[in-house]
């Protein structure tokens, strides 16, 4: 296959606002061992898209430092030692970094083809949400059949992700939501009850709802949710903190309810996890939840979609919280 020596990709000259952005020309990325060169067709937008164009949240050392972190493409090269895939393959994954372009490098181990019937904006809307919330709300928290969850954030990508698996997995979903629209959205996608947090209390409407509690939240907003978030756990619960939109330090905080009902707290970020840990959620996603996409038992839900070209307008929305579900580019 004949590839060009350069590429577009969004550049980030410094950190400010979305305006900030601007298209530039460099090489094109060389695949090296156990990684593969993907023809960029659809990009997935995220929040720490966002926190790393306004300087918040710097990449790892050995990361690209363009932005994008999930992407869906065609294979046009492979690196030395891959055997799961080949040139022409159709496949979308959880990026190091650099999605924000014409090619990306893409380790395989943290590659999937994309589920039957899907094109490539449905397939790039998968592997950050899809990679998180498997992570955090099955591998870590242990969620399993006929347990209750509450999902803060639920019209999100992540939350509207939550819902569906939790419930395609056997539990009982809450969620929470900043207005009627968004809860509507979340109970369409299988929540029990969506609480509306700007005129209603969540931790009293879990109390009332349930009496005991959840056992499992997972949790976006940080600080200013925790103590209500402890109260809203039932014994044994685990809170799974996966950002800190709400703040990350908290103070003159209870203890004793931790204690007294044998509560975890735990976290993560996926993008500091190592190749193997990252691999290990693919194949659970493989495994577990690609049959689910291909049955239609679960799927992406996309708000909007908008040229690469328009990148801007993408971040403005995403800091606007408007949007159900995620925002896409298409290149």
């Amino acid at each position: 296959m004949s590839l060009p020596t350069q590429m577009r990709f969004i550049d980030l000259p410094s950190f400010g606002a979305p305006e900030v952005m601007r298209i530039a020309t460099g090489p094109l990325p060389i695949p090296g061992e156990g990684q593969l060169l993907v023809r960029t067709e659809a990009i997935g937008v995220n929040r720490p898209d966002v926190a790393q164009r306004q300087g918040t949240y710097p990449p790892p050392k050995d990361a690209s430092p363009i932005l994008g972190l999930e992407m869906a493409g065609e294979i046009v090269a492979v690196g030395a030692g891959v055997r799961d895939f080949a040139v022409g393959d159709k496949v979308c994954g959880l990026t190091n970094g650099g999605a924000y372009a014409e090619y990306c490098l893409l380790p395989a181990g943290q590659a999937l083809r994309f589920p039957k019937g899907y094109d490539a904006v449905k397939a790039a809307a998968l592997p950050e949400n899809y990679f998180t919330v498997w992570a955090n709300m099955f591998q870590m928290a242990g969620l399993t059949e006929g347990e209750k969850v509450l999902v803060h954030g639920g019209s999100s990508g992540i939350g509207t992700t939550a819902i569906q698996l939790a419930r395609a997995f056997g539990a009982e979903v809450y969620a929470t939501a900043g207005s009627q629209e968004k809860c509507d959205a979340c109970v369409r996608l299988g929540a029990k009850r969506a609480i509306n947090y700007k005129t209603e209390d969540f931790a009293e409407v879990i109390k009332t709802e349930t009496g005991q509690g959840v056992d499992i939240i997972l949790d976006m907003i940080g600080a200013a949710y925790f103590e209500r978030n402890v109260a809203s756990l039932a014994k044994d619960g685990c809170l799974s903190i996966i950002a800190f939109l709400g703040g990350a330090v908290v103070e003159k905080v209870d203890l004793a309810p931790i204690m007294v009902k044998r509560l975890t707290i735990t976290g993560s970020t996926l993008r500091p996890r190592t190749p193997e840990e990252k691999r290990a959620i693919r194949d659970d996603l493989l495994s577990q939840v690609w049959p689910l996409l291909e049955e239609g038992k679960l799927a992406p839900i996309i708000d909007t979609v908008v040229p690469f070209e328009d990148v801007a307008k993408a971040h403005r929305l995403m800091e606007t919280s408007g949007h159900i579900g995620k925002i896409m580019l298409r290149i």
